[in-house]
């Protein structure tokens, strides 16, 4: 007999269900970690005793470097963009970190993606210099698009995994996280922060979650502040006098996160 359309949207969405049903009940095996710089990246894979891949599973010619190996019951993947070829500065930002999220993700199939990093935090929002974010919104700032539905469109405000489990066991902050490709703060990037009720802000956090999105994975984001918004000191000379500190803090923190993940399924977050 056959299925009429509306009988078969029904069963295709009720696989769906099914599936992601299965997804968090399944015991996380494969983490996949997205740092963009090195400065960050190093210390957590010498924390988890990681190995550089001699056999890049991304495309020639990419600078983008895999670092991985087992930790407790887990599968670690640590991504880190690499360097600029011409410049030779690491590759931050939304265009990198949308790239090197697609390419492993398809490449690796993880279960759970951690976008970690440092973050300029708002004072006005709680937050201080060295404290450990886990977001709980993501949003772009400064793309600018003032049509009906695409300022919405610009804007790629959405809900990001934010486990409530793990938030009450571990020493976390959370807030909304906004993302620009600008270190600083024009007045329509700070207008835009405020109207996304912004606790801090980075350079790749939302382009993570849209591509984690699109292919259907959970992702976390971690962000260690390095410099305070709103506060009283250039955000350029506060983030670089404090990035080696801060990046310790961070590392901290992922190790905790990392930790409370291992045996566990998404459910139990």
């Amino acid at each position: 007999m056959a299925l009429h359309e509306d009988q078969i949207q029904v069963t295709e969405v009720e696989k769906a269900m099914e599936t992601a049903s299965t997804s968090e009940k399944k015991t996380i095996s494969t983490i996949l970690i997205i740092i963009a710089m090195q400065t960050e990246a190093l210390p957590v894979v010498n924390r988890f005793h990681l190995s550089e891949d001699p056999d890049d599973v991304f495309p020639k010619g990419v600078p983008w470097v895999r670092y991985h190996g087992i930790y407790k019951d887990l599968h670690i993947n640590l991504i880190w963009p690499g360097k600029d070829s011409l410049l030779g500065v690491d590759n931050v930002g939304t265009v990198s970190a949308s790239l090197v999220t697609y390419a492993s993700v398809l490449a690796l199939k993880p279960d759970l993606i951690i976008n970690a990093g440092t973050a300029g935090g708002f004072k006005a929002k709680g937050a201080c210099i060295g404290d450990a974010f886990l977001a709980s919104d993501v949003a772009f700032h400064d793309r600018r698009i003032p049509i009906p539905v695409f300022d919405l469109y610009g804007i790629g405000a959405r809900k990001v995994f934010c486990p409530s489990n793990m938030l009450k066991e571990l020493n976390l902050k959370v807030g909304k996280l906004s993302t620009g490709d600008s270190l600083d703060m024009s007045p329509h990037d700070e207008a835009s922060i405020l109207a996304n009720d912004t606790s801090i802000k980075d350079m790749e956090g939302a382009a993570v979650a849209y591509v984690a999105d699109l292919l259907s994975v959970p992702a976390i984001f971690i962000k260690a502040v390095t410099d305070v918004v709103d506060g009283d000191k250039p955000t350029a000379e506060e983030f670089l006098q404090n990035l080696v500190t801060v990046t310790a803090a961070l590392d901290h923190a992922i190790v905790q996160v990392v930790d409370f993940i291992n045996g566990k399924c998404l459910s139990e977050l």
